[in-house]
């Protein structure tokens, strides 16, 4: 079965993210095409990119970058939930991704993104990341603005309209986490 793990990508107190990652979760755990898990930031505490080998090495010495890389490796595809700070994505979800690079490799992805702005800007970086780490970013995306989908701008009432703007990206991630496969089977290195 296609694992498919959701990465919430905000470590902050009192983060909006939660609630989307969770609402995510609920709704793609209902799928019977894929099994779904969440993955927090904050049960990964890592340090700022501390590694001396370059992640493309592949040659970990720190206990928490190989616990980082197992978790990573375990799935096929992925749906980030992503803030929006400074017009990017949050400093900890852009230090998980840097530190590995063959774990991510031939895996799908799919961004759920939220903000002022619904995090648009946050996926432009995202899908640029996503590229130099050989994932496959799909189109579809979830976009969530404060203003209309959360009350007093802070908590999640999603809209219905919402409902199939996500069954679409999971469609995507799930379709091209498994058109994958006989790559990601590959000895590694060997499309690098």
């Amino acid at each position: 079965m296609t694992r498919i793990g959701i990465i919430l990508g905000s470590t902050r107190p009192n983060r909006a993210g939660e609630q989307v990652a969770r609402w995510v979760l609920e709704l793609a755990s209902k799928r019977e095409d894929a099994q779904f898990e969440l993955v927090d930031l904050r049960d990964f505490p890592l340090p700022h990119l501390d590694e001396p080998m370059p992640p493309s090495f592949g040659q970990y010495q720190n206990e928490h970058t190989v616990q980082w890389a197992q978790k990573v490796a375990s799935f096929d595809g992925f749906v980030i939930v992503t803030p929006e700070y400074n017009h990017s994505t949050s400093g900890v979800l852009k230090n998980a991704l840097d530190y590995l690079f063959a774990e991510w490799n031939n895996k799908a992805v799919g961004f759920v993104s939220y903000g002022a702005h619904g995090g648009v800007r946050a996926v432009e970086h995202l899908r640029v990341m996503a590229g130099e780490l050989m994932m496959a970013d799909v189109r579809a995306q979830v976009v969530l603005p404060f203003a209309t989908e959360f009350q007093n701008y802070r908590d999640f009432e999603p809209g219905e309209y919402c409902l199939p703007q996500l069954a679409g990206m999971l469609d995507q991630v799930i379709g091209w986490s498994q058109a994958l496969a006989p790559l990601r089977a590959q000895p590694s290195g060997a499309l690098q």
